[in-house]
């Protein structure tokens, strides 16, 4: 869109910016009031509610931005579309065995997700996956009545007793062994308690998968059986005369795998030792194939490691089909089929909101009406370039102004150049950067020799939340997750930005964004009103996030609310948590803070007894103080406006 036309900008034209369409996968739009809303299917009906409607009513709640957000409606969908479409692919396939999906607690933790999964995956048949003490725990307290429950990682006594006693309550609890050592503790408290253990080997996969996470699969994985040690194992187990319980075979090929055909091989592979371990007498029942369903943050379903090339139908139907073509070579009854989908279960539920509340601009300040006189050649054409970058080739008029400020620099740092001088030329290379800007739309692809204009023009925006806290795989691996303004959609974006956390560390930002064009290191915003509310959204956060985060400059959680949406267009709040306080976080850190309160006391009272402060400014710091142990722990700005008036 030019110049020119921008005033006929749409919230249409800003889905499409965002690419809201295709990473939301049908669950996120942009309304004609230019508010991202959130959409649910109810029947042939959609029902559309504005996330600015549900901050306001977290307000009213007294809840304050951040705040993480969770739609119970968009974890039941996950959980339906994954369990119906392994049902419609058994069935298209002639796949004579079942599907039962297990939820990896791992990938979030939350009460309110585990409760959730737990009530809507009941008529499924999902169940539940742990990989530790507490975890199994976790899993125990809300595991239906006969669920499943796949136990992974290393396992001592207190763990297998308590599996033990879960298959006595009548749930399914297997102990997937992970290296040779576990076998002889798992049969010696099986004998001791007198109950049957279920029992699944982890096998190492030698096919590679692409994808961040690559290193679960392959010889050299950290996890699972050799071959010559999964034969040695199921030779122990028949010698011991515990053979039946060998139901299960598992491997996990990886997390977030974008390419299906890396999928496929995995599922042969892992089907040809099922095969020949059944044709042994093997009484094998289960095929676990872990994780690796991926989720298209980018929404572009390519093989980027961020995005995938296949559908969930896709690669229900692969799997099933891999299986079957594998086994009837051999005429093998079909195993029930397992997976263990964390990040394509609950990604999509979560979305963290913040408000901005600051800017830095990098623009240009009074720039020279005339040519500057006594200075330095490449002033004076660094000033020639600015003039004629309203009319010069994009590229070639960026490239010359880059190299000239460069050379300024340069010598400036041999004391050839005045910092007076040095500021008129970085001045006017600003100037030329911002002409040329103007003659690009936020929506069109930046040629690669114009790479560095948007980022050298970039303002920051600072965000109201800690990326460490709230966004740990953004900065700890480079994931990258959708995120766009939630409101003002009907107006133009003509700021370019990156983001910046609360916390004084370089690496609290955001700089890697989703655009429909492809990945941008600047993201279109529009201008920052500081009397008004200008709140961003990062979509599909709900895997790992929430358990990952760390305390960096000591913020802590931010408010939770769930919610669910009724078919009517109404909402309810289901759940509601506030926040850490600045004082369970030091708690968290072994700090006291009744007694943290009474040591600043004791100085304060030292300061009153010296005259430096007088008993009334005692009472208002020490309230101050109090207040701020109390408060949570993220910027509360108590002049702004709580409303989104402003910025609609």
């Amino acid at each position: 869109m030019s110049l020119q036309n921008r005033h006929l900008w749409s919230p249409a034209d800003a889905a499409a910016l965002y690419g809201i369409n295709q990473w939301g996968a049908g669950n996120f739009a942009v309304s004609d009031k230019g508010e991202v809303n959130i959409v649910i299917p109810f029947g042939e009906m959609d029902v559309s509610v504005a996330l600015p409607d549900i901050v306001q009513a977290a307000r009213d709640r007294e809840h304050s931005l951040p705040l993480l957000l969770r739609i119970e409606n968009l974890l039941d969908a996950r959980i339906q579309l994954l369990n119906e479409s392994f049902a419609r692919a058994i069935r298209e396939t002639g796949y004579s065995g079942h599907y039962e999906g297990v939820y990896p607690v791992k990938v979030n933790q939350q009460s309110a997700v585990i409760s959730e999964i737990s009530r809507y995956g009941k008529p499924y048949g999902h169940g539940l996956e742990a990989g530790s003490k507490a975890e199994l725990l976790l899993c125990l307290a809300s595991l239906n009545e006969g669920g499943l429950l796949i136990c992974n990682g290393y396992k001592d006594q207190e763990f297998i007793d308590l599996g033990l006693w879960a298959n006595k309550l009548g749930h399914r609890c297997f102990f997937v062994i992970e290296s040779p050592t576990e076998l002889p503790l798992i049969l010696e408290r099986s004998s001791s308690l007198g109950i049957q253990p279920l029992i699944g080997l982890r096998i190492k996969i030698s096919a590679q998968v692409g994808g961040l996470w690559t290193e679960t699969s392959g010889d050299r994985s950290s996890f699972g059986l050799t071959t010559a040690q999964l034969v040695a194992t199921v030779d122990s187990l028949r010698e011991a005369g515990m053979l039946s319980s060998l139901q299960l075979l598992h491997c996990h090929l990886g997390s977030q795998i974008p390419v299906l055909e890396d999928i496929r091989a995995g599922v042969r592979e892992a089907s040809r030792f099922f095969a020949d371990l059944a044709a042994e007498g093997v009484p094998l029942q289960y095929l676990d194939l872990g994780g690796g369903l991926a989720v298209d943050y980018i929404g572009n379903q390519s093989n980027h490691s961020h995005s995938c090339d296949y559908q969930t139908f896709d690669y229900c139907h692969c799997v099933a089909e891999t299986i079957k073509t594998t086994l009837d070579r051999k005429s093998i009854p079909h195993p029930t089929i397992i997976t263990e989908s964390g990040r394509a279960t609950v990604a999509h539920t979560s979305i963290l909101l913040f408000n901005i509340l600051d800017v830095m601009h990098y623009q240009p300040l009074d720039l020279p009406d005339r040519r500057p006189d006594r200075c330095h050649a490449l002033i004076q054409k660094q000033y020639d370039l600015y003039r004629a970058a309203d009319n010069t080739d994009l590229s070639s008029g960026y490239v010359s102004a880059v190299r000239t400020r460069d050379r300024i620099r340069e010598l400036f740092r041999a004391g050839d150049i005045t910092v007076r001088e040095r500021a008129v030329a970085e001045n006017l290379f600003l100037g030329i950067a911002q002409a040329l800007r103007q003659r690009l739309t936020p929506e069109q692809e930046v040629p690669v020799t114009l790479a560095g204009l948007n980022s050298s023009l970039a303002d920051i925006y600072y965000g109201n939340f800690s990326v460490f806290q709230s966004l740990p795989d953004s900065w700890a691996i480079g994931q990258m997750f959708p995120i766009m303004p939630i409101h003002r959609l009907d107006q133009y974006p003509e700021r370019q930005a990156s983001i910046s956390d609360l916390t004084c560390d370089c690496d609290g930002k955001l700089d890697r964004f989703i655009l429909s064009h492809g990945e941008s290191r600047t993201l279109p915003l529009h201008t920052f009103l500081p009397q008004e509310d200008y709140i961003l959204g990062v979509f599909l956060m709900g895997a790992y996030q929430e358990t990952l985060g760390d305390l960096h400059n000591l913020f802590g959680d931010t408010d939770v609310i769930s919610l669910r949406i009724n078919e009517d267009g109404s909402f309810d709040i289901t759940r509601e948590q506030s926040g850490d306080t600045v004082a369970e976080i030091l708690t968290m850190l072994e700090y006291n803070p009744t007694s943290f309160y009474d040591s600043f006391r004791g100085r304060i009272e030292g300061a009153v007894k010296k005259g430096v402060i007088t008993v009334a400014d005692r009472q208002q710091l020490l309230s101050r103080f109090k207040n701020c142990l109390n408060n949570q722990t993220y910027f509360k700005n108590i002049s702004a406006t709580d409303s989104l008036k402003g910025g609609q």
